[in-house]
């Protein structure tokens, strides 16, 4: 029986380092290191103490990417569906000005930026989805979900009025 107390001490940080680095995004990379930790306890043997704990880092990455590749799909898919919808009743929707438009595509554009789990929380969120489902779909702790919502919406704000700021400073230079 190894000591997992030991193991982590020894690599933690560096697999966090490793997976930050990988991913691109310290909550996910602390999530997937947590996640190989567990694993790690439920192991009776583990040979290779650091390959081992790389591997299983790796195989989690690759699963959800996978999962992620999935959703993305399901989620396309819905959106054909409701573009087919409003294709076939134009009559209900409003005039759209071109600000509006514009907007529209900025927000969008924002949302596109976010990282697919970061979008995914938001989205379900906005569908009436509780915590606890949000978890569930994208496997995570549910504890984890109001920070992954707070930092979704900072990041999408914060794109959204980049993407303003730039637009009004394009104007601003198209008008001199």
């Amino acid at each position: 029986m190894h000591d997992v107390e030991r193991l982590f001490r020894e690599y933690h940080a560096t697999l966090v380092r490793y997976l930050t680095r990988r991913l691109g995004d310290r909550d996910w990379a602390e999530e997937v290191a947590q996640e190989t930790f567990v694993r790690a306890l439920r192991q009776d043997i583990i040979m290779n103490e650091r390959s081992w704990i790389f591997a299983v880092a790796n195989n989690l990455v690759r699963d959800d990417a996978r999962r992620v590749s999935r959703q993305r799909k399901h989620l396309e898919l819905m959106a054909a569906e409701v573009r087919d919808q409003e294709q076939e009743a134009p009559e209900e929707q409003q005039e759209v000005t071109p600000e509006m438009a514009q907007e529209t595509a900025d927000a969008r554009r924002a949302l596109e930026s976010l990282a697919e789990r970061d979008r995914q929380a938001l989205l379900m969120k906005e569908e009436g989805l509780d915590y606890g489902e949000i978890a569930e779909v994208l496997g995570i702790e549910k504890g984890s979900v109001g920070t992954t919502l707070s930092r979704a919406r900072r990041r999408l704000a914060e794109t959204y009025e980049a993407l303003l700021d730039e637009r009004r400073q394009r104007g601003q230079h198209a008008a001199s």
